[in-house]
């Protein structure tokens, strides 16, 4: 019989190495379709259960809130949103950086102006006010438009118009409360803002796409976080509406000062996306017209999410003094404009 011998390697050539065996799969491992035929079969069993939970008057009244505030904001929120992904992607920040005036105390007024006539939500705003700086915009300028575009837009003021028809000022108190906040931030920072204390903004996320493919993009995310916190956002207050106790609703609403704190603080806890805020806060009859106009300038300004994206965008020292001073402002401006105008 023949042996025959492996012939040695040629001088260089690496032996070839065998293909590692898949893992094999672990005996009880959860896959994802295991876990959802036992959720259907577990929400089988407990049909009778459930359905009997549906049907009590408190689940009742939370489903009627919650279905209400979502439908009437849903189609406020897709249109805002396509709104502002049609901003950030087809009009360029040189744009705003020829039409802004060159002394920075004249452009922070024409900034948050600029806000209310170029819709956008505060998901958007903030990597706009990035490209701003990035080509030269003056920062007290691009904070302003920052704070003002997601709170003084047409469609946030249609939207608060149709959220309470039968107090049309609410409507020119949150533009009045939400510009005056945005003024007096640019201003402020105009005058002791430093600039080691904002890090320069990096590149947006889109830059290098093509326009169609960076408008789907910029859809896609923020459809999907702000249409994540208006549920959230729905489903607080239909628990408010339903679970919470009466009593401690209106010892909330009938001191002033704690109603303006609870809301203000609800707004940033809550992080609901300015195009669908309003129907929020007309859901919450029992406080006043001034505490809810508190929630209303609040939320577009500083939110847990807008200060994740300030921190990721201008750097995490500039969020922790930016945040603070915005929700005092915001605060101090929504007293004071809903006790002249409210």
């Amino acid at each position: 019989m023949a042996i025959t011998k492996e012939a040695p390697h040629a001088e260089g050539a690496s032996p070839k190495t065998p293909r590692p065996a898949a893992p094999p799969e672990q005996p009880g491992r959860l896959t994802s379709p295991l876990a959802l035929t036992l959720l259907l079969l577990l929400l089988v069993l407990l049909q009778s259960p459930i359905r009997r939970a549906l049907s009590a008057p408190v689940m009742q009244s939370w489903t009627t809130v919650f279905v209400a505030v979502v439908i009437q904001a849903l189609p406020f929120l897709v249109l805002g949103v396509l709104l502002s992904a049609a901003i950030a992607v087809y009009v360029p920040p040189s744009f705003f950086a020829r039409a802004l005036p060159s002394r920075p105390a004249l452009a922070v007024p024409v900034a948050g102006l600029a806000g209310a006539v170029l819709p956008g939500c505060e998901c958007a705003s903030v990597p706009v006010a990035g490209a701003l700086v990035r080509r030269g915009v003056t920062p007290a300028a691009a904070l302003a438009f920052l704070l003002s575009a997601p709170a003084v837009n047409p469609i946030v003021l249609t939207a608060t118009a149709v959220a309470f028809p039968r107090d049309p000022e609410m409507v020119v108190a949150r533009f009045v409360a939400s510009l005056l906040v945005a003024c007096a931030m640019g201003w402020l920072w105009q005058r002791v803002g430093r600039t080691d204390w904002m890090r320069p903004p990096a590149h947006a996320h889109h830059e290098g796409q093509s326009k169609g493919a960076a408008f789907w993009d910029a859809v896609r995310h923020d459809v999907m976080h702000a249409g994540g916190f208006l549920v959230v956002g729905a489903m607080a207050a239909a628990t408010l509406k339903a679970v919470a106790p009466e009593s401690w609703l209106r010892t909330a609403a009938d001191n002033p000062v704690v109603a303006v704190l609870a809301l203000a603080v609800l707004a940033v806890v809550l992080s609901i996306c300015s195009e669908a805020d309003a129907f929020v806060a007309a859901s919450l009859t029992q406080f006043s017209l001034t505490a809810r106009l508190a929630f209303l300038v609040v939320g577009p300004m500083i939110d847990l999410k807008l200060f994740a994206m300030q921190a990721g965008t201008f750097g995490r020292g500039f969020a922790l003094r930016f945040a603070p001073m915005t929700f005092v402002l915001a605060v101090a401006s929504a007293v004071l404009t809903g006790a002249v105008l409210l």
